[in-house]
């Protein structure tokens, strides 16, 4: 039976707490701040609350798998799990507009035909054709195993396949989104649905790889799901998870540094200049900190993947309106930018700025736990921001209300008051410089969005959590936990679930 500290107390931290107290170690949680969750926090005010981070949550059998294998009671005895149908509803630059079904690849085809008509349907069908090739190619490595040692395989060979074509009597390989777009889809609303999936992520299409295609294919094919009451009720089952399996926090402690005894981590020295000694020690935290938490020692991820240092955050309103949800209101609307060169010049070129009518994506939750009574309703709008926006951020707020009034007609008269989330409200919670967000790990692109391993080239020190293998979002941090845990458990031979 090892102790084992670790460091902070994000939604993969304490997925690694659960699985390895279960494997009979003394595991020890040090965070900062005064509570649990990382980037899944509440905002409650006159009645209503609201989500600052993650809304929705793709993949549940993740934490299902996690509630299975740390106790008895299953996710769904902890939380509620409500399927959101339809998935997201779509409104273009044109006014073009389209609710996709959700965990339906025919139902989205059948949709986009009735909207965008059968070219456009049939060539969506085409590519998720090929999406799901992309995915079967890439799931294990990128999700399922420990980074490949050779993890330069995974950098240098596209997962999307090639394409025939008809005219040019060869195949043609798409090396990015934009190209997918361009090439294959052919048509300006497609490429916005598509898109959209990065710019979630402050991915620039334009150079983010085609393997990326899995972001949509994984919605459509296994669904989108929300937690009844608000997504910080998941990271509170996580967390009684812990507490059931005899995981001690310790919150307001900030870790200083990584002690190292004979080449091995052996513990924290805490901010308080308290110790807390360890056999091993799991850090949940993003690169820059761990980097000065090492003081100069080897704590970079092995196998020589670079550290990833985020470069978009995300800014949110959150609105408190005065008149009940509509009946048949989608859960969620993403209202497209109308000019998407100008966005992704504005958001991506340099200097980056803040795109004056950017994509925004609106949530109106169907949840009474939210609202002070039926008479009232909490929406959150959000957009991508770079890392570090500072003080035009409330001011583009303004842009963003704006925009969300093509979901929400009347939604400035309707406005009982707001709050703006910011990159340094989102720094303030998850330690990341510049409120920066973590991106999933994705192949090709000469590893640019690979993350660096679980196991570090310190003995004994493991990073878990969206800064590290398999990267960001809630389902990846749920896996990071699964794969640290059997990296200790296991040794360094564990190869993942089978």
């Amino acid at each position: 039976m090892a102790r084992i500290a670790v460091i902070g107390a994000g939604v993969g931290a304490m997925a690694a707490a659960a699985r390895l107290a279960v494997a009979g170690h003394r595991v020890a949680v040090y965070e900062r701040t005064d509570t649990y969750g990382g980037a899944l926090r509440r905002v409650e005010r006159d009645g209503f609350s609201f989500d600052t981070g993650p809304g929705l949550l793709p993949l549940p059998a993740v934490y299902r798998d996690l509630f299975l294998k740390t106790g008895k009671e299953p996710l769904e005895e902890c939380v509620e799990l409500v399927q959101v149908d339809p998935s997201s509803h779509h409104v273009f630059a044109d006014g073009t507009r389209v609710s996709l079904p959700n965990a339906s690849r025919a139902g989205v085809v059948s949709a986009l035909a009735e909207s965008l008509g059968p070219v456009s349907a049939r060539r969506w069908g085409d590519f998720l054709v090929r999406a799901r090739e992309a995915w079967d190619r890439s799931r294990r490595p990128l999700l399922e195993e420990p980074l490949w040692t050779d993890w330069q395989v995974l950098a240098e060979r596209e997962p999307y396949p090639a394409v025939p074509h008809k005219r040019l009597l060869r195949t043609r390989t798409a090396g990015t989104l934009a190209e997918v777009g361009a090439w294959e889809l052919r048509d300006p609303r497609l490429t916005a649905l598509l898109e959209s999936h990065a710019l979630a992520f402050g991915l620039d299409p334009r150079v983010t790889p085609a393997s990326a295609a899995v972001l949509p294919y994984m919605e459509h094919a296994f669904g989108t799901w929300y937690v009844r009451g608000g997504m910080r009720e998941l990271a509170r089952a996580v967390y009684e998870r812990c507490l059931a399996r005899r995981v001690e926090f310790h919150f307001g402690a900030e870790a200083a540094g990584v002690l190292e005894k004979d080449g091995r981590a052996a513990g924290l020295e805490l901010a308080d200049g308290s110790v807390a000694e360890a056999d091993l020690v799991v850090a949940g935290v993003a690169p820059e900190v761990l980097d000065r938490l090492g003081r100069g020692t080897r704590v970079r991820g092995a196998g020589g993947v670079p550290a990833q240092r985020g470069a978009a955050s995300r800014v949110t309103v959150l609105l408190a309106l005065r008149g009940g949800r509509p009946d048949g209101t989608p859960h969620r609307t993403v209202v497209h930018a109308e000019d998407r060169r100008a966005e992704l010049e504005s958001l991506f070129g340099a200097p980056a700025g803040l795109p004056a009518r950017p994509t925004v994506t609106v949530l109106r939750p169907d949840d009474p736990a939210l609202v002070p009574d039926a008479g009232h309703e909490a929406v959150t709008v959000t957009s991508v921001v770079p890392a570090g926006a500072g003080e035009a951020v409330d001011a583009h707020a303004e842009n963003l209300i704006t925009v969300a009034e093509r979901a929400v007609p009347g939604l400035r008269d309707r406005l009982v008051h707001r709050e703006v989330r910011t990159p340094a409200d989102i720094a303030a919670e998850t330690g990341a410089e510049g409120g920066a967000v973590p991106v999933p790990a994705l192949a090709a692109a000469g590893g640019r969005l690979l993350h660096p391993s679980n196991s570090t080239e310190l003995p004994g020190l493991f990073t878990v959590g969206g800064w590290s293998h398999p990267g960001g979002g809630l389902p990846h941090a749920g896996m990071s936990g699964a794969l640290v845990a059997g990296l200790i458990v296991e040794g360094p031979e564990f190869r993942g679930s089978q």
